[in-house]
This record gives structure tokens, C-alpha cells and sequence, in this order.
């Protein structure tokens, strides 16, 4: 078995927090996962001021690369991909390209992470859009993984077809499942629903050999009906924020009732032990770091409010992803179903030939 390290660039500079963040996170993980080594893009003298603050004298798990800007959670893609060329998320990027580091992290502008993973790595044959896809706890004690999340607001059925080949080879490398259960996202579970674009794409999944369970509604994310949900880039971006302000308020209500009065208070130390395994059930930073698939490199989006436990999380996928080998999984994936979709067109047209040519 191979001892080489696991090499994760971290743009450092990104988020709501930043060096607080990033850097303290990356720590913490060194020291519980030895086989990674992390490479940290951003101000030299603020990542070092960070790392003796926090007490390291270890230089041993990371290796400084120096960016002298950075994107701000504002700027526009234009400005982050054109005019920002030495920026933190590019250099972060670049070190995936030259082969330096085998996936890269932001919790910086998600726009901006995208057009320049975009940019600086392609994407793979066979794919014509990145996607963005993450993992939503469900009630059976695992999560569902749902995909696009915001990267294409406009989709084709074409698209949502690679989206599912994508989701399925993550699931597959990440879960170890074989062969994930794919569900599209529709307004119904009956053939009949939906637009033109998702009632395609139904037909396109029905042939292409994947694991397709078939419509599902949006109940089903959090049932844990399939492992897979597929949508468009403004649906799914809907979804999941709803969800996580769903879960923010229910959260926010539980704590001011429990505070109402005496009773309630007891009622809620009583309560406690419950509460907790809840909360750390459903606790959205376990499930943080959403991988950009479709590129040719591992790329991971942490939120951009993430803590360090949090960014930790984002961290912990970058490495899952390249332990499982997600680049090649994906690439063989595509291949597999591009070869059986020829395969299935000259089957179909010879069909279509003895039909036309009968023996006389």
C-alpha cells in the first residue's frame, strides 16, 4: 500500500472568517491524519502569524504558497478571473493543475471558485458543465447527495443526465455503493410530471443503464428515498437553502421555548442527552464541503461562514475523495456510460434495419 501523502491546497484567504479559519482547521486535522500534507495559499506573513498564535513549531505537514491577493466574497467572477491572477483561490487552484496537490479547498466566493476551477483545470470528456453537489442528513441516519446546488441555473436534459453519472461515481467513491439508487427531483412521481427538460431527462436516465429509481418529490430528500437527487442549478440552490433555514429556525425556536419559563428550563435539562444526539444529527457543518464535479481535479467548496470544526468537515471530503480515487471513478463512469449509449444507438438501428429489410 502506497505511504505517499495526501497533498490538499487550501486557499486560505477565503471566507467569512479566513486565517482563523483555514489555518487553525488545517492544524487541527494534521495532527489526526498524518497522511495528509497540506499546502496553505495565501499572505505568508499572515498564515505564519496564525500558526504561532496557535502554538505550532512543526513545519513538517504544511508547505507556505504566496498569493498576494485576495477575492472578496463580493467580487464579481470577472474581476476574480481576469484581474486577480495571483490571488489565494488561483494559486490554490494552480497547485491541483501542476500536480502539486491532489485536491483543493475554498470557503471563499462560490462564483469565483467555480469560473476558475473552471478555467485552470477543464473539464473532463464528456462533460459539458461542472456541477456542485454535497450531502443532506436524512432520516435514516445517513445523508442524501444532491446535485447541481447553484453552478447551472439552466439546464438541458443532456446536463442532468452527466449530473447523475456524477453523483453516482462521488456516492460510489465516497459511501462505497456500487450502485447508487438516482432520483430525479420533479413535482410528481408520475411519468406524466414535470417540464419537457426533466421529462427528457427521465427517458435519457431510463436508458442509460444507471441505477434510476425514477421521479421523486422533494419530501424525499430528507427521507433518504434514493442516494441520489438530480436538478437544476436554481432548483437545487432553492432547496438547499430552505432547508438550512428551515433547520436554523427550528433550532432558534427549540432554545427560546425551552428558555420560556422555570418549567421549561427543567423541562429542557431533562431533555438534554436528547437534544444533543439531535443536534449532532442534523448539525449541517458535519455535512459541510461541496464537491465541484465535472473537472479535471478534486475541488471542494466549504460554506463561507464555516467554523473550524466546520471547515474540518470540508477538509475531511477533500481527503475522502482523493484516498477513494473520485477523479478516476468519474472519468470511468463516463466512459462506461458513453460506450453502453453507443452500444445501446447500434443496437437500436440494427433493429431498425431487419424491421426495414424483412427476409422475402
Amino acid at each position: 500500500m502506497s505511504t505517499k501523502p495526501i497533498r490538499i491546497a487550501i486557499d486560505c484567504m477565503g471566507g467569512d472568517i479566513g486565517l482563523p479559519v483555514t489555518v487553525a482547521a488545517a492544524y487541527q486535522f494534521a495532527q489526526s491524519q498524518k497522511d495528509t500534507f497540506f499546502l496553505l495559499a495565501g499572505d505568508p506573513s499572515g498564515i505564519e502569524a496564525q500558526l504561532r498564535q496557535l502554538g505550532c513549531s512543526d513545519d513538517t505537514w504544511y508547505q507556505i504558497l504566496p498569493a498576494s491577493e485576495v477575492v472578496a466574497m463580493h467580487d464579481p467572477v470577472e474581476v476574480a478571473l481576469r484581474r486577480k491572477k495571483d490571488s489565494s483561490m488561483r494559486v490554490a487552484v494552480q497547485a491541483v493543475k501542476e500536480a502539486h496537490a491532489d485536491a483543493c479547498v475554498s470557503a471563499g466566493n462560490t462564483g469565483a471558485w467555480m469560473a476558475i476551477s473552471r478555467y485552470v483545470l477543464k473539464t473532463l470528456d464528456g462533460i459539458d458543465r461542472p456541477a456542485i453537489a454535497t450531502s443532506i442528513p436524512n432520516q435514516k441516519g445517513g445523508a442524501t447527495t444532491m446535485l447541481d446546488l447553484g453552478a447551472n441555473v439552466d439546464c438541458t436534459a443532456e446536463h442532468l443526465l452527466q449530473f447523475a453519472i456524477m453523483g453516482a461515481a462521488l456516492v460510489t467513491a465516497l459511501y462505497g455503493k456500487p450502485r447508487p439508487t438516482i432520483g430525479l427531483l420533479n413535482i410528481g412521481e408520475e411519468v406524466i410530471k414535470g417540464n419537457e427538460v426533466v421529462k427528457q431527462a427521465a427517458e435519457l436516465l431510463r436508458q442509460s443503464g444507471l441505477n434510476f429509481h425514477g421521479n421523486v418529490e422533494g419530501d424525499d430528500i430528507c427521507k433518504g428515498t434514493v442516494d441520489v437527487i438530480v436538478c437544476d442549478g436554481f432548483v437545487g440552490n432553492v432547496v438547499l437553502k430552505s432547508i438550512e433555514g428551515l433547520a436554523r429556525m427550528i433550532s432558534t425556536m427549540m432554545h427560546a421555548e425551552f428558555k420560556r419559563d422555570l418549567l421549561s428550563l427543567a423541562a429542557g435539562a431533562m431533555a438534554k442527552p436528547v437534544l444533543n444526539r439531535f443536534r449532532d444529527k442534523v448539525d449541517n457543518r458535519r455535512y459541510n464541503g461541496a464537491a465541484l464535479l465535472g473537472l479535471r481535479g478534486i475541488v471542494i467548496k466549504s460554506h463561507g461562514s464555516a467554523d473550524i470544526y466546520a471547515f474540518q468537515s470540508a477538509l475531511h471530503r477533500a481527503r475522502e475523495a482523493v484516498h477513494n480515487d473520485l477523479l478516476a471513478s468519474t472519468t470511468g463512469a463516463i466512459e462506461h456510460l458513453r460506450k453502453s449509449l453507443q452500444d445501446a444507438k447500434i443496437q437500436a438501428a440494427q433493429t431498425s434495419n431487419d424491421y426495414s429489410n424483412p427476409v422475402q
